[in-house]
């Protein structure tokens, strides 16, 4: 599966759970310290807000602080609706992984970018999943691809303050349960 198709896949799982927010549910607690539903999907809005800007070339002066605070406003799901189509549609557009993008911690190739946020966002459907009590079974290939590019790394993810510590599990493990053991969250947990 290449990155383009994990995106869409991550971004699926988590438009799938914010879909499923109610709103009497947009204040319950994640397993993201000290964030709330809520927090964790202007997280996610302000991370799309900056895709097309970053895969077309601005830097991080250029952009400014257009993003920074509530960008939910009245209208949570919509504002997620409209963040997620244009940055889907940044990463679709070809070239785009080939450049390089500006960010907080340097320069990057846009692979990587996408990378990361494919991986954020497929981690945070899981956390709102959990927050919501509901199905929190992500897609099963994607989950593949992630740990098969994410396991080697998992010592830098470990110490990058990111993530929680890693969480051992069995041997027995299925896939899913280990992704996410090496990303701080005990999916054994109710």
């Amino acid at each position: 599966m290449d990155l383009v198709e994990q995106h869409r896949r991550a971004m699926a799982e988590f438009d799938r759970r914010v879909q499923q927010l109610t709103e009497d549910r947009w204040h319950v607690d994640t397993p993201c310290e000290e964030w709330d539903a809520r927090t964790l999907v202007n997280h996610l809005v302000v991370e799309q807000l900056w895709v097309p800007h970053l895969l077309s070339g601005a830097t991080l002066e250029q952009v400014g602080d257009r993003f920074d605070g509530d960008q939910l406003g009245d209208d949570p799901v919509g504002a997620w609706t409209r963040a997620a189509g244009p940055a889907r549609e940044a990463v679709g557009t070809a070239g785009a992984l080939d450049r390089t993008v500006h960010t907080s911690m340097g320069e990057l190739p846009a692979s990587e970018y996408v990378t990361q946020l494919t991986m954020d966002l497929a981690i945070h459907a899981w956390d709102l999943a959990r927050a919501l009590e509901i199905d929190d079974t992500l897609d099963a290939e994607l989950v593949g691809e992630l740990h098969r590019v994410w396991a080697p790394r998992a010592d830098e993810l470990s110490g990058s303050g990111l993530f929680a510590p890693a969480i051992e599990v069995g041997a027995d493990a299925d896939p899913q349960t280990r992704l996410l053991a090496e990303l701080g969250r005990d999916a054994r947990r109710g």
